[in-house]
């Protein structure tokens, strides 16, 4: 089978997106794990574009492991940038299993979605039993074998619990992050973000992302920081992400809703040959 499909990234957090709207592609569990592959094409998600008579589009996430994804921000602006040149329109409308996001083009490569509001009721998570989700008292050991408590658990589409922290490079992630993701206290896994905050405008962080690994970004973990350290008194309602490659800025308005921005990559057509 060989088919068209298209590569983009949100600040190195990478996609294979395929339409279905007009040619339906079916691919199996294990094409999906082959194509995210990095010794094949390589993607931190496979997103697949559908027909939706209600929105410009539905969308469809799948991790790198295989398994579907709630919510992806970074893919969600990818897929609005691809649809806005498609339909010469600066605002589009998808849905997701998370609900319907409106995304707005700001400029060239620039993209604003908005996230809707944040869940942190233990349930909404969700934990398997009732906790302070503000603070679950997590115990992570650094590479110094110094223990730190904390983790804030916030849902944004997905499942995170973020560690506030002196230095990120001080714990070795690769090996926390999978620990923490497949902990019986979260039966649906989560993302484990750690952030250092700069300044009330400024938080650096690394991800965790279900699923996939340790990602260059990841859009609904900055939101789930942002959120977290706004409701632990840390930062404004306007933050900057920083990542490895450059920043997204969030934006919490009244209503506690969330908006995220930043830049998405050229649009790359691609073939797949499988």
């Amino acid at each position: 089978m060989e088919f068209k499909a298209f590569k983009m990234d949100g600040l190195g957090n990478d996609f294979v997106i395929i339409d279905q709207r007009h040619n339906h592609i079916e691919l199996t569990n294990d094409q999906i794990k082959k194509i995210c592959n990095r010794n094949f094409i390589g993607c931190d998600q496979l997103i697949f574009i559908k027909k939706n008579e209600k929105t410009d589009a539905g969308i469809e996430f799948y991790n790198s492991d295989g398994g579907t994804s709630g919510a992806c921000g970074n893919g969600t602006r990818c897929v609005a940038y691809l649809l806005s040149k498609e339909m010469n329109k600066d605002k589009i409308m998808l849905e997701t299993e998370s609900g319907n996001l409106e995304s707005k083009i700001l400029g060239e490569k620039l993209v604003e979605t908005k996230i809707g509001s944040a869940k942190t009721k233990w349930n909404e998570i969700p934990l398997i039993k009732e906790l302070n989700t503000n603070n679950l008292n997590y115990k992570i050991i650094d590479k110094n074998n110094k223990e730190h408590f904390g983790g804030t658990a916030v849902n944004v589409g997905n499942p995170h619990i973020v560690f506030f922290i002196n230095n990120i490079e001080d714990f070795n992630l690769e090996k926390i992050g999978p620990e923490i993701e497949n902990d019986k206290l979260f039966p649906k896994k989560c993302n484990v973000t750690l952030a250092k905050i700069i300044d009330e405008n400024h938080i650096k962080v690394k991800v965790w992302e279900r699923g996939a690994g340790l990602t260059k970004a990841c859009g609904t973990a900055a939101c789930a920081t942002a959120y977290a350290a706004k409701i632990n008194g840390k930062v404004n309602n306007k933050t900057q992400i920083e990542f490895e490659l450059g920043k997204l800025s969030i934006y919490i308005d009244e209503s506690e809703n969330i908006s995220m921005s930043g830049p998405v990559s050229s649009i790359n057509q691609i073939k797949i040959k499988i």
